[in-house]
């Protein structure tokens, strides 16, 4: 059992150190300048961000004891599935 949960480690580790060759190594083929880059990513960082703050003022908001339970019905909508 233990060496299952090692190999399992081992491939999570692999993909995590994969991912992040990768993207050093697109940083540094990009056509574009760094200070493009780093605004680009910027951007990106401040959008994450917002979504993020807003899940959890939702989250927050749903848990709290003043929340009805009818309060809530979902429409549908934004699904990913």
């Amino acid at each position: 059992m233990s060496n299952r949960n090692s190999i399992d480690t081992s491939a999570v580790v692999a993909f995590m150190a994969g991912a992040v060759i990768a993207a050093g190594v697109t940083l540094l083929l990009t056509p574009k300048t760094g200070s493009q880059v780093r605004e680009k990513l910027g951007d990106v960082r401040e959008n994450a961000i917002d979504k993020l703050r807003s899940c959890a003022r939702e989250a927050k908001f749903k848990m709290s004891p003043k929340t009805k339970d009818g309060s809530f019905k979902y429409d549908g909508g934004d699904a990913w599935i």
